[in-house]
């Protein structure tokens, strides 16, 4: 009964210490408001799908724009890439499939047979090889094989979460650790927005756990639902 009342409690006041913390840390740091906007939009945007709250989709449409941006000053052009030709139209999608399948202003969340697992990883391993070749052909790439891992398990997540499946967290749980790697590279290289990026996945990281317990929860209420 306790464990239950700190997890409800938690639960309300999450969303507010996460944003609270970038907003104290990037008035500290002094960043710009664009750089604070990025990081901001793109935290609000993953506790909100944590939640299987739609507005996730709208504010994450912008932040898809913004951090495209940021990506293309730093070289990051799989990351560049990624965001513009595919998170925007996705964006787009997510809110249409999503739609319809809301219960009490929550996404209905699901999950995915063992069968299907093995093969989402096999999938994502071998596009990972594929994508870091093709991206280390470009002389001003930096870091192609976390930059070709980071996009497939942001394509592949991003799939699972159109589609309501709770492994999505288990994706985002992985790429939330290389993408810090990779933003700690470009801040140790002398990228001015490395900090607030390193900063922003570190906090991401933090939210896919949250996001995996509740969907995890979230999938076990709605089996008699699907």
């Amino acid at each position: 009964m306790q464990t239950r009342s700190t997890w409800k409690n938690l639960d309300k006041l999450y969303p507010y210490i996460l944003l609270f913390t970038v907003s104290v840390v990037a008035a500290a740091a002094r960043e710009s408001f664009f750089l604070f906007t990025v990081t901001f939009s793109g935290l609000l945007c993953v506790i909100l799908a944590a939640r299987g709250n739609i507005g996730t989709y709208p504010v994450g449409l912008y932040n898809c724009v913004a951090y495209a941006y940021v990506a293309y000053t730093n070289g990051l052009y799989g990351e560049m890439g990624l965001n513009l030709l595919f998170f925007v139209p996705t964006s787009i999608a997510g809110w249409f499939l999503w739609k319809n399948k809301m219960k009490d202003r929550v996404v209905l969340m699901r999950r995915m047979s063992a069968t299907k697992r093995v093969w989402l990883f096999v999938a994502c391993a071998v596009c990972t090889v594929g994508l870091g070749l093709a991206l280390s052909l470009i002389d001003t790439q930096k870091t192609p094989y976390i930059d070709a891992l980071t996009n497939v398990l942001s394509i592949a997540a991003t799939f699972l979460m159109m589609y309501r499946f709770q492994e999505q967290w288990f994706l985002y749980i992985s790429l939330n650790v290389f993408t810090v790697l990779m933003w700690s590279i470009r801040w140790f290289q002398g990228s001015p927005e490395g900090r607030m990026m390193v900063l922003m996945w570190f906090l991401y990281l933090v939210n896919s756990f949250y996001g995996a317990v509740k969907w995890h929860l979230g999938a076990q209420k709605n089996r008699d639902l699907l």
